[in-house]
């Protein structure tokens, strides 16, 4: 194909210039290495990445259709592994939270969502380093599972921030890193397809954002399995410290963002 084929086809896109077509590649990388089981962190840097070069609902409109191909990729990738007790507790809660986002998707500021977030996160890592006794994974509580659903349902709706709240509940039971991240892409992969028709609802998916998006699938096939391959990789040792980290950093840059945002 000649250069001027790949010009018409990127002046119908978002990417009308080569910072922006950077923008995007590094989104997509980062969010795609995240999606294949490496910590939350790089997954958050999407929407501010690309925020550098449009407006931040349209940078998380682009990045819902490649999520899903991305959560494709991870159910393949991880198929087999996941704990049905967790998704059955926290699911329900997480179509419900994303109603709510969806309903008060006008009213709701995304600076205070996010700051709420990551404050809730950083606390989080902070009870994770008091000295406690080793225990066994312990059945999900009801309560905890349908707070933090619901929250990871309404962040991952309104700020794309449901990562935080979803660990809070799923990183003490201590499952199988392999588990864990299993049950991370059926739980998000499920949220991701509900959130599609409140998208399109409120006009966010037009033709233009699904082209831009199109044309960065490949290389959120690539990020995802390379990920993955990471992931399979890590002993619990090395798993469940890695993954503290990357909450703590995903707090610090929600409350980072959520103050910028609010002053």
């Amino acid at each position: 194909m000649s250069p001027a084929f790949w010009t018409d086809l990127l002046a119908q896109t978002h990417f009308t210039d080569a910072g922006t077509l950077l923008a995007g590649l590094a989104a997509v990388t980062l969010v795609g290495i995240s999606k294949g089981g490496l910590g939350g962190a790089f997954a958050l840097m999407g929407v501010p990445v690309l925020a550098l070069v449009m407006p931040p609902v349209q940078a998380a409109a682009l990045l819902l259709p490649l999520l899903l191909m991305m959560d494709a990729v991870g159910l393949w990738t991880w198929r087999g592994f996941f704990d049905r007790a967790t998704l059955v507790a926290m699911l329900p809660a997480a179509v419900l939270g994303v109603g709510l986002g969806w309903l008060t998707a006008a009213a709701t500021p995304e600076g205070l969502v996010r700051l709420i977030v990551g404050l809730v996160a950083l606390a989080f890592v902070l009870r994770s380093l008091r000295p406690t006794r080793a225990t066994p994974t312990r059945t999900p509580s009801r309560w905890s599972a349908w707070f933090w659903g619901s929250l990871a349902g309404f962040t991952s709706f309104v700020a794309h921030a449901g990562g935080p709240p979803y660990q809070v509940h799923t990183l003490p039971l201590r499952l199988d890193p392999r588990v864990y991240t299993g049950t991370s892409v059926v739980f998000f992969a499920t949220v991701n397809v509900v959130k599609v028709l409140p998208y399109a609802a409120l006009d966010q998916l037009d033709g233009r954002t699904l082209l831009s998006a199109a044309l960065l699938v490949p290389l959120a096939v690539l990020a995802v399995l390379a990920g993955a391959a990471l992931v399979r990789r890590m002993q619990p040792t090395v798993f469940y410290p890695f993954m503290y980290a990357m909450v703590a950093l995903v707090g610090l840059r929600l409350v980072y963002d959520g103050v910028r945002a609010l002053l």
